[in-house]
């Protein structure tokens, strides 16, 4: 539940900077540090524990460690609190102490790492995959970044293409839930569609068979004619990316 879990460094990478930060500190400290593998770690188990240093935010944390402590037969631990440091640059968004949140969060838009080229892939274009729930602000990025040059493909708009009289999944969607879903033009009633496979696993895998290759074969072709008008970066925007 921690704010951009995917942007926190690797356990080996912050043990070796907190070890570097020790020696410098004190180089004749003696020191263990243990990986936490729950909320307590050896804070409840280590008889030889005098003491737990905690924040005035995590002081009632302390206080369930003595707790835990006393369960075990075990003494509790003197709890020495300090106060948090501000962070005097804080943003009107961003938490008043310093925060590794707060950090992680100014780390967006950063290039952490240069990206890697796929050697089956083209040079060009660039493809950019954008994804989210309703309501992330992927249709606002993708304009975005259409202003600024982007080539962008609107999976919501090619998932409604397919279904057209002579698109792609057209008569394999009517073959497979029947002429019933059809309005008298002959068109996808997606409502009735919608009906039949909304909260029905297997029939929504059904569909989902027929329909994404369909929108993925769809955004291939986009992609080349991004190439074919010599387009630098192209940019897929579906909510449904990754599946």
């Amino acid at each position: 539940d921690k704010v951009l879990p995917e942007l926190i460094e690797p356990y080996e990478l912050r043990a070796a900077k907190l070890r570097e930060f020790l020696e410098d500190v004190k180089p004749s400290l003696c020191y263990d540090i243990v990986p936490l593998a729950d909320p307590f770690g050896p804070s409840v188990t280590d008889p030889d524990l005098q003491c737990l240093v905690v924040s005035e935010e995590t002081y009632r944390g302390g206080e369930a460690v003595n707790r835990k402590r006393l369960e075990n037969g075990l003494p509790e631990l003197a709890l020495y609190e300090i106060q948090l440091m501000k962070d005097p640059d804080h943003s009107q968004n961003e938490e008043e102490k310093i925060s590794s949140s707060s950090l992680r969060q100014r780390l967006l838009g950063t290039l952490l790492q240069p990206p890697r080229r796929g050697p089956a892939l083209p040079l060009r274009p660039y493809v950019i995959g954008l994804t989210g729930g309703t309501g992330s602000g992927k249709t606002s990025i993708a304009k975005l970044l259409g202003h600024l040059g982007a080539f962008v493909i609107d999976a919501d708009k090619l998932g409604h293409a397919v279904y057209v009289p002579g698109g792609p999944a057209y008569e394999p969607v009517v073959a497979a839930f029947g002429a019933e879903i059809l309005n008298k033009d002959g068109t996808i009633n997606r409502k009735v569609l919608g009906a039949k496979v909304f909260g029905n696993q297997e029939q929504l895998k059904r569909l989902t068979d027929i329909v994404w290759p369909e929108i993925a074969q769809m955004a291939k072709e986009r992609v080349r004619e991004a190439d074919a008008q010599g387009k630098a970066v192209c940019v897929l925007d579906a909510a449904v990316l990754l599946e």
